[in-house]
């Protein structure tokens, strides 16, 4: 089952981020680091899960849940309006969409689950926020991420984000973009 989280689910939000972070190819895939966000305070992780809990407008964090009841993924869809700054400091130029927070435990990876996980994100950001594209970023070298992305329809942009403080210049991830489809 894909759906979204509660405000009050916040303790397992905060498990499955430290999953996530713990993950061998945890340095490419997210911009915080599991010392990071291990020592940071229960009001942080609530005030997160609140801003994408279900209902919420400029965010939506949905959860993949196993047979069991256990959270096994999850990925957030924030909202960028035109006229603002994204988080890298690039101009927005259209209200978008964009994926964040990817994230599916290994032993259920391979098995449709991400596809459904995506298919819940995109609907919720063509449908609840009516977006004109969603746009994800991803290092160069997670391939893995890179077929995923590419075989659910994701193209690159050829927009490149540098790493971030204290990165090379000549390092960047790359922004792969989903256009919304016209409607009939």
């Amino acid at each position: 089952m894909v759906r979204s989280v509660r405000a009050d689910e916040w303790r397992a939000a905060k498990e499955l981020r430290l999953a996530a972070l713990r993950d061998p190819i945890a340095q490419l895939a997210f911009l915080e680091t599991y010392e990071q966000a291990v020592g940071q305070p229960d009001s942080f992780w609530q005030e997160r899960v609140r801003r994408g809990a279900e209902g919420a407008t400029g965010a939506q964090q949905l959860i993949a849940v196993g047979p069991d009841g256990e959270w096994v993924g999850g990925l957030v869809v924030l909202v960028e309006e035109p006229g603002t700054t994204d988080w890298a400091g690039f101009a927005v130029e259209q209200r978008q969409g964009h994926l964040v927070g990817v994230f599916m435990l290994p032993e259920h990876r391979g098995c449709g689950l991400t596809d459904v996980l995506f298919d819940a994100a995109l609907e919720w950001a063509w449908e609840a926020a009516d977006v004109e594209r969603v746009r994800l970023i991803v290092h160069p070298d997670n391939a893995r991420a890179q077929r995923f992305y590419r075989r659910v329809g994701f193209v690159p942009s050829g927009v490149t984000v540098p790493l971030g403080e204290g990165s090379d210049d000549s390092e960047a991830e790359l922004e792969f973009v989903l256009e919304r489809e016209p409607h009939p």
